[in-house]
């Protein structure tokens, strides 16, 4: 009877919010041991974890937690599915946050008495060029959402350009847009339904262990970009009705990442981008893990965005402000 009663109290409490839970296990130490039990927080692990709109380099949780049995033989410890829910889920980041505004108040007074040039991110990835709707044309057209503070200028002659934008109406900052190749290659190749050859990278193979493996490197013009700005913006295609290879969009991030082109603090955001709402897409977690940003030794982030209204975008441009004024003032 005991252990039916533990099923039932399980069952219900599945019904309930994790906020909920967390709620009831303040009440009394009977609750508080009920409500850490690992099957019941594993399961709240695998609905939630594909409707979470982020993940950063503090909170992906690791792969093998899906894979992990409750108890561990060598020392009968039980996983802490909970703790790993608490870390990584997006409204307990945001709630953690908000628990500090008057350091952030007290961080953004002192800064705007220092005079700093716009921070400067390149923007790149498969996302530019392959959704149905423009995230940059929609960006330069929506003042509502960014406002743009300083006119095109050309950077690198053919594939890319560099716009100020003005984020909340105070902080400034300029994005270079690096296409894979120029304009009126791109249009035809999305006429003909091609694949670009990409212009920015060039391939160099070698060999780890018995596999043959892929390297880019990023041309000299692009390299004179790496070398000059603050953090990076790779766009990915997170449509699930399109073939993606993540392996080679990972060696061209690690390309242009490189730290033998500056400093390897420098946070990278990740848009997890669809054209519209309503396209199917991957998960941001596993956008995470398919690139294996968990390896990198950098800040990074992964935001859905949707190409169309911008939907997600602002979250992004904001932890990417803020990682880079943290790396400038260090």
């Amino acid at each position: 009877l005991p252990g039916f009663q533990i099923d039932v109290q399980l069952n219900i409490m599945s019904f309930l919010s994790p906020q909920d839970l967390c709620r009831l296990g303040s009440t009394s130490s009977y609750w508080r041991a009920v409500v850490r039990d690992p099957l019941l927080w594993r399961y709240f692990l695998l609905r939630d974890l594909p409707l979470w709109t982020c993940v950063d380099w503090k909170s992906l949780p690791e792969v093998e937690v899906f894979d992990k049995a409750f108890s561990d033989a060598s020392d009968k410890a039980l996983y802490d599915y909970m703790a790993v829910y608490k870390k990584s889920c997006p409204q307990g980041r945001r709630s953690l946050r908000s628990s500090r505004p008057r350091y952030g108040a007290v961080t953004s007074f002192l800064q705007s008495l220092v005079t700093q040039a716009e921070p400067r991110f390149a923007m790149f990835g498969p996302g530019l060029e392959e959704l149905d709707n423009s995230l940059v044309q929609k960006m330069m057209t929506c003042p509502e959402i960014l406002l743009v503070a300083g006119l095109p200028h050309r950077q690198i002659h053919g594939i890319g350009s560099g716009v100020s934008f003005q984020f909340n109406n105070s902080q400034k900052f300029n994005i270079l847009t690096l296409y894979s190749t120029t304009s009126v290659e791109r249009r035809r190749a999305r006429t003909e339904q091609a694949v670009a050859v990409n212009k920015m990278f060039y391939q160099e193979n070698s060999t780890e262990g018995n596999q043959q493996a892929v390297h880019y490197s990023v041309i000299d013009q692009v390299k004179k970009v790496c070398e000059v700005v603050d953090g990076f913006i790779y766009v990915a295609n997170a449509e699930t009705h399109k073939k993606h290879d993540r392996q080679e969009e990972r060696a061209r991030i690690l390309a242009m990442i490189d730290p033998a082109l500056g400093p390897p603090t420098r946070p990278l955001l990740v848009l997890s981008c669809v054209s519209h709402t309503g396209v199917e897409r991957t998960p941001c977690v596993y956008i995470a893990h398919q690139l294996q940003l968990n390896l990198l030794h950098q800040p990074w982030m992964v935001q859905d965005t949707v190409a169309a209204t911008l939907d997600g975008l602002l979250n992004g441009i904001e932890w990417l402000l803020e990682e880079a004024n943290c790396k400038n003032a260090q």
